[in-house]
């Protein structure tokens, strides 16, 4: 049984990994797209499916008003006498001289939930990991950030031991790494024949990412540095198809095998200028930060490598001593008769509730009422899903009769508030009801083919075509019949790189509304498909 990497596809960076039983469960960083924290379940470490995000109430997770790739960072899930434990940063601060990043952990007897509330843990740093020992004792481990110019180490470390009982840290808080020689974040400790390992993500998270591994006899160190690493990496393979590897975490299956999960990332030839203000001439990842598999083994010495015995993953692996286990297949279309949204669906840092969409005022429709503009790091309404390939188609059916040029509805390609491609379905003085494409590229903003009329109590169909760094809308009148609209878009902007406040996430493909005049027009979405098509 093969698994083919990526294995989770577009947009699921920060991988952690557990085993309970038979079953797996990863954990994936959401940033501002909300509800918090993509959960997968598998039972062979090859086939996925989602299951419930765990934070899904405003008590344990308000992002009002935080930037683009603020929010959820590198969740870690894990699993200790019946309970599931799962840590978590929110980031209000970043790009700026002092990040504010607060640690939160929440807790379930069931995968399923329902979670905890939130307990406040330390605040040192991000990319927050909790140890179970075999002894009883529970550690928080995580990155620390230093706002002082210059910083006095590239990087550190810190652990703390946390109180189970007593839902609080306590105790001294100790540097356990200080970067004399490399940067690490998203710790986690393994232990394993009287060692403690560290594990950790090496060199940022673009093309000079790796994965770094040290050891100690005691928890507190000092813990020694392993002369291979980095262990995983690709940044001395530019050609190589996943690139930005890094970022791992373990899992043992029953049979003494052991795997990590890494992020990784799939590029396209596209590159940011030389004179870019940010990542000047890098390549263009409009997928985001994917998530991969690797095997792995331990060495004579005590020390992890790849089974394959390099440095670079691999694109396909064997997974062996687990017996394929294949969930249903979803359809492409769907046509909004169920109860709640789809799982594959994320607002932006705020729940869509009754105040901005209903599956019941319309049986059969989604009801979308307009709230703020796509500018608004408040209350969008606006749902949408991850691009997963290079190629793919989205339509939606549209009933939408605005009265005024501030009330639109329509199909959105975005990456974040400041970049997006919007077909859209609005209003004219001059020319009443009438159809435009709006374009955000890094808050500066166009509108290619001007406004469109188009005729009043039709439904409008609105599609886009993507295909790698090209992005073309079509849309029909009255019936599913689609004409062209508007020019080949490059894709590529909407991307880690070529956006300027966001990067850590991934191109989103989805449907919202806005009403500027805050009467809350309603659009009638009648279904929402997305089409994956093959190189």
């Amino acid at each position: 049984m093969k698994a083919e990497n990526p294995i989770l596809r577009g947009f699921h960076p920060d991988p952690s990994i557990i085993r309970v039983g038979e079953d797996y469960y990863m954990a994936n960083s959401t940033f501002e797209w909300w509800p918090g924290v993509r959960l997968h379940h598998s039972r062979d470490l090859v086939h996925w499916e989602m299951i419930e995000y765990p934070l899904n109430r405003v008590s344990q997770l308000d992002l009002k008003g935080v930037g683009a790739s603020q929010g959820i960072w590198a969740p870690c899930l894990t699993y200790d006498k019946g309970i599931f434990y799962l840590v978590y940063t929110v980031v209000k601060s970043f790009y700026c001289n002092m990040y504010d990043t607060a640690n939160y952990l929440v807790t379930a007897e069931n995968i399923h939930g329902p979670w905890s509330e939130p307990t406040a843990l330390n605040n040192f740093g991000f990319d927050p990991s909790l140890f179970h020992d075999d002894d009883g004792k529970k550690y928080m481990v995580s990155m620390v950030t230093d706002h002082r110019i210059p910083k006095k180490y590239k990087g550190r470390i810190i652990l703390q031991e946390y109180d189970a009982k007593a839902k609080n840290m306590y105790g001294p808080v100790r540097y356990i790494y200080t970067g004399d020689r490399i940067y690490l974040e998203g710790p986690h400790i393994v232990k394993r024949d009287g060692w403690y390992y560290l594990f950790c993500a090496d060199t940022g998270t673009g093309e000079a990412h790796g994965q770094s591994i040290l050891r100690a006899k005691n928890i507190w160190g000092p813990y020694e540095w392993n002369e291979n690493n980095s262990i995983l990496t690709t940044r001395d393979t530019p050609d190589f198809p996943l690139q930005k590897a890094g970022h791992c975490d373990l899992v043992e299956t029953p049979e003494g095998e052991w795997y990590a999960v890494h992020l990784c990332g799939r590029p396209l030839e596209n590159r940011n200028a030389k004179d870019a203000p940010r990542f000047s001439g890098e390549r263009r990842y409009p997928l985001g930060r994917e998530t991969a598999i690797q095997k792995m083994e331990w060495t004579s010495d005590g020390w992890l490598r790849l089974a394959n015995g390099t440095k670079l993953p691999d694109e396909k692996i064997e997974v062996t001593g687990l017996e394929p286990y294949v969930f249903g297949e979803k359809t492409c279309r769907d046509d909004f008769k169920e109860e709640t949204l789809d799982l594959e669906y994320q607002s932006l840092r705020i729940p869509m509730d009754e105040r901005f969409l209903s599956l019941k005022e319309r049986p059969g429709y989604l009801r979308m009422y307009g709230r703020e503009g796509l500018s608004s790091k408040f209350d969008q309404s606006l749902i949408a899903r991850r691009w997963t390939e290079f190629q793919f188609e989205a339509d939606t059916k549209l009933e939408f009769e605005p009265n005024v040029f501030k009330q639109m509805a329509g199909l959105i390609c975005m990456y974040d508030t400041d970049n997006y491609f919007y077909l859209h379905v609005t209003c004219d003085e001059d020319l009443g009801k009438c159809i435009s494409i709006l374009k955000a590229e890094n808050k500066t903003y166009t509108y290619p083919v001007g406004f469109v009329p188009i005729k009043e109590g039709k439904p409008v169909y609105l599609k886009v075509s993507v295909d790698h760094d090209k992005l073309q809308f079509y849309y029909g009148l009255g019936e599913e019949v689609y004409e062209q609209i508007g020019p080949v878009f490059d894709a590529s902007i909407l991307s880690d790189e070529a956006c300027l406040e966001g990067w850590f996430t991934g191109a989103m493909v989805g449907i919202c509304c806005q009403d500027l005049t805050g009467s809350g027009a309603y659009a009638d979405f009648d279904w929402f498909t997305y089409q994956e098509k093959g190189e």
